[in-house]
């Protein structure tokens, strides 16, 4: 079967990748043979089906790399498990829209479908609630939403809140001052403002405010108004905290709660929080839920399998 490719002298590259990678990923999923020449990719193999979900992959690949858009072997392979699924394949779209830019000018898209609902939910309640496993881009992408709301004025500060599971909620004993008591907690919220701000923009925000850090036993008695706040690792409140949490929202303000419900380290029998919040909250309009799965991991490859590999394990427990 040969598809033509439209644009530029570039997209050719852009659709083969580096070393021809893109191509390699292909072949690797299915039984087929992949060629170029003249400006039209030829797809062979023994068997039709597998060379009709070739080309159709090709096809969409080839409009994204006719827009400009770089193509990586990652969202090769998240495109690939979209079809496998039996789930809508629209990359131009996904590749459409910017969340917002690293510090080194790389453009930030949604990779895979359920990440650009998980945008939109952001964008169109007052609080979130995001669960699902590692790797599915809850928390940093909710720092992306974060830092292009704070870039374009929307709000005045960003404040970052993790439970100190570990600690107990006790860091009085911690040496340094809050942040550096607190730091362990939010190092992952860290390394997302890193290469999004880069390190000194994020310390001098850090310094006036702008960015604050906190646990959650810290956030009592406080009325945030004009800000993004961020709850991570919301699985390891108690109903109580997560009630005191969401009850400081304030006017012009926004808040994401993510969480994966599987990794929940409460001493104890200590109920979770964001598991019950679900069935007190919902339809309450301004509040959202969103469950991402294991088709919006987008870590190495390796990760996924984990991922569906502990899904399995615990179903099959009794």
């Amino acid at each position: 079967m040969d598809i033509p490719l439209t644009g530029d002298s570039f997209t050719q590259a852009r659709l083969l990748g580096v070393n021809d990678e893109n191509f390699r990923a292909i072949e690797a999923r299915y039984p087929v043979t992949l060629s170029v020449s003249n400006g039209v990719v030829h797809v062979s193999g023994p068997d039709s089906e597998p060379v009709k979900i070739a080309a159709a992959l090709i096809r969409e690949l080839s409009s994204a790399a006719a827009k400009g858009h770089e193509i990586h072997t990652d969202d090769i392979r998240a495109a690939m498990d979209a079809l496998a699924e039996g789930r809508e394949l629209n990359l131009t779209a996904l590749y459409s829209e910017i969340i917002c830019t690293t510090a080194r000018g790389k453009p930030i898209r949604a990779k895979t479908p359920g990440q650009r609902a998980y945008i939109k939910a952001i964008r169109d309640n007052f609080i979130l609630f995001a669960t699902g496993p590692a790797g599915t881009g809850k928390t940093y992408l909710a720092v992306c939403e974060a830092v292009s709301m704070l870039k374009a004025g929307k709000v005045n500060r960003v404040v970052l809140v993790r439970p100190a599971v570990e600690a107990g909620e006790s860091l009085g004993y911690l040496p340094g001052d809050l942040r550096e008591k607190v730091e362990p907690y939010v190092r992952p919220l860290y390394d997302a403002f890193y290469d999004l701000l880069s390190p000194e923009k994020f310390l001098r925000y850090a310094d006036k405010g702008v960015i604050e850090i906190a646990p959650l036993a810290y956030m009592r008695g406080r009325t945030l108004n004009e800000s993004f706040i961020i709850l991570d690792e919301a699985q390891n409140t108690t109903p109580k905290q997560m009630k005191m949490f969401l009850t400081r929202l304030g006017f012009g303000s926004k808040a994401v709660v993510t969480g994966d419900i599987t990794q929940v380290d409460l001493p104890g029998a200590s109920q979770s929080g964001l598991k019950s919040v679900r069935e007190i909250l919902g339809g309450i309009k301004g509040i959202g839920f969103m469950d991402l799965t294991h088709a919006d991991v987008v870590r190495h490859e390796i990760v996924q399998k984990i991922v569906q590999a502990y899904a399995r394990y615990e179903e099959g427990r009794p």
